[in-house]
C-alpha cells in the first residue's frame, strides 16, 4: 500500500541548475501532490524564496549566480524557518557540516535514490505539520528563559542582549526535548529517534547542531555554561 499524499497546498521550492535532474524531481514532486516552483539558478531561486511562501525548499549547493549555501544563509537571516533540504554532489563532510551549521535541516548526496528523497521530504513536512496542529493549551509554554536568553519555540527565535537569532526546525526540536527534561541528560540516540525520526543521520549531526545552538545560546561557545555535554552519553540544558 502506498503512503497517502501530503495536502495539495504544500508548496515546495526546488532550486537546481541541472535541467534533467530539475525536471525529473519537479515531475515526481508534482505526482506526489505538491505544488512546486522551480528555479534554474541561485539568484532567481533566492528571490522566489524570499518573496513567496513555501513549506519546504530543496537547494542544490553548487549553482551559477548564487550557491545553495548563500541562499540558505539569506533565508535564515531573513527569519524564514521552513525546512530546507540540501542537494550536494560532493562527498566532503565539511560541506555537509557547514550546511547544518547554517541552518539546513537535512541533506542528500548525489547520486541519490528518488524514493529516499521523497521519503525525507514527507518526513520533514510531517514534522512541520505537527508543529502547526499542536494545541497550544495542551503543551508547555513556548517561552523559556535560559541564562540571559529568551527562547521562543513557537516563533523559532532566540533573543539575547537585544539580538535575535533564528532557530531551525531541528534546533527547535532539540530544544523542546532538552527543556521538557531540563537539568536531565538527553542521549544522542533519543535526539536521533525523536527529532530526526527515520532520517538516516549519525551522532556527528547531533554534535554539529549542538555547536550551532551554542553559538546562539552561550556567551563563549567554547566554554559552555548552559548547554552542557554529558560525556559518552549526550547533552543537558541547565
Amino acid at each position: 500500500m502506498t503512503e497517502p499524499l501530503e495536502p495539495m497546498n504544500r508548496r515546495i521550492l526546488l532550486v537546481e541548475d541541472d535541467l534533467a535532474l530539475r525536471t525529473g524531481l519537479e515531475d515526481s514532486l508534482v505526482q506526489e501532490g505538491y505544488d512546486v516552483r522551480a528555479a534554474a539558478e541561485g539568484l532567481s531561486g533566492q528571490k522566489l524564496l524570499l518573496s513567496e511562501s513555501f513549506d519546504l525548499a530543496i537547494l542544490d549547493l553548487m549553482m551559477p549566480g548564487r550557491s545553495g549555501f548563500e541562499i540558505l544563509r539569506a533565508a535564515r537571516e531573513a527569519g524564514l524557518t521552513l525546512p530546507i533540504l540540501l542537494l550536494t554532489a560532493r562527498g566532503d563532510e565539511s560541506d555537509k557540516v557547514l550546511g547544518l551549521e547554517l541552518g539546513a535541516d537535512d541533506y542528500v548526496t548525489k547520486p541519490f535514490s528518488l524514493r529516499e528523497l521523497l521519503a525525507r521530504v514527507r518526513a520533514m513536512l510531517r514534522r512541520e505539520e505537527r508543529h502547526e496542529k499542536t494545541d497550544p493549551m495542551a503543551t508547555p509554554p513556548s517561552l523559556h528563559q535560559v541564562g540571559d536568553c529568551e527562547i521562543d519555540l513557537q516563533a523559532f527565535e532566540l533573543r539575547r542582549d537585544g539580538e535575535s537569532h533564528v532557530l531551525s526546525v531541528k534546533e527547535v526540536g532539540m530544544l523542546e526535548l532538552l527543556l521538557a527534561h531540563r537539568g536531565k541528560a538527553i542521549s544522542r540516540d533519543r535526539f536521533l529517534h525523536e527529532v530526526w525520526g527515520k532520517q538516516v543521520v549519525g551522532n556527528r549531526t547531533i554534535d554539529t547542531h549542538v555547536l550551532n545552538l551554542r553559538k546562539k545560546l552561550e556567551l563563549d561557545p567554547a566554554d559552555p555554561k548552559l548547554l552542557l555535554t554529558v560525556h559518552g552519553y549526550g547533552y543537558r540544558i541547565s
